[in-house]
């Protein structure tokens, strides 16, 4: 629990600016055609990097506002001060402070927290997934037709080139097959439902590492499995992630588009 003890505190008193953010009059401005960012993203993760560079030193703290996504380091923190700013411009509850600890490429801690929905997912390399201090794990849903699934809509998507055309492809593919999809808006938050059971599986492309690095531990340590879109292991920065319970997660694959070919 060390590393967990040294970034809970400065998570939740970001939780805290997040919540405050939620709930007022916000200054909004467009970093692309529809990707936006308010003063609340820059504050919260600007509190974290200081916070953090305090409680972990030797990592070098990799934000969603302050870094360029290609990024690395051998050990670093991704953080996203407001992992779906859209739903938090909004008012849709559905977003969170993310955190994610690696390694030599390895995820080792993670945090993912929305103050809104009061919900505080952890993960601590094998030591397992908590939500509110309990322990949680994926679902057993092995049949793709019961199984329900989570996806995204990358920013990309304004161009229609082959971002676009996976989305619809995969689409097209995979509903028919499965219980349903749903959109939450928020990767973290996705990530976190597949681990808490809530979501049988997810899939998206074009994310960014400060997306995906927290809630790639806290699934694993619920027991899932995380790949692309090839079932080959996930590495930050590839351009698909595959999540699910492990059941069901070939099925998923079978059906999804072929990134490379649309």
């Amino acid at each position: 629990m060390l590393l967990l003890n040294e970034i809970l505190p400065a998570v939740l008193e970001a939780g805290r600016l997040f919540e405050e953010g939620f709930h007022a009059a916000k200054e909004v401005r467009h970093k692309g055609t529809v990707d936006l960012v308010t003063q609340y993203d820059v504050a919260v993760e600007q509190l974290l990097q200081s916070r953090l560079a305090d409680a972990l030193p030797g990592f070098t703290i990799i934000g969603e506002e302050s870094a360029d996504e290609h990024d690395r380091a051998e050990r670093a923190v991704y953080v996203d001060p407001i992992d779906g700013t859209t739903n938090f411009v909004h008012k849709i509850p559905f977003c969170a402070v993310s955190v994610g600890v690696w390694d030599e490429g390895v995820p080792i801690a993670a945090v993912v927290y929305n103050p809104i929905q009061n919900e505080l997912f952890t993960a601590e390399k094998g030591r397992g997934a908590v939500c509110n201090g309990r322990a949680i794990r994926v679902s057993r849903t092995a049949d793709l037709q019961q199984s329900l699934l989570a996806t995204g809509f990358p920013y990309t998507k304004v161009e229609r080139g082959r971002d676009f055309r996976w989305v619809l492809r995969s689409m097209e593919n995979l509903l028919p097959h499965t219980q349903d999809i749903r959109r939450l808006g928020a990767a973290s938050v996705d990530l976190c439902y597949v681990a808490n059971g809530v979501f049988d599986g997810f899939y998206e492309c074009n994310l960014k590492p400060w997306d995906v690095a927290a809630g790639i531990l806290i699934v694993e340590e619920a027991g899932g499995r995380v790949s692309d879109w090839r079932g080959e292991p996930y590495r930050l920065g590839d351009p698909v992630i595959v999540v699910s319970n492990g059941k069901n997660h070939d099925k998923i694959i079978e059906k999804l588009a072929d990134y490379e070919e649309v």
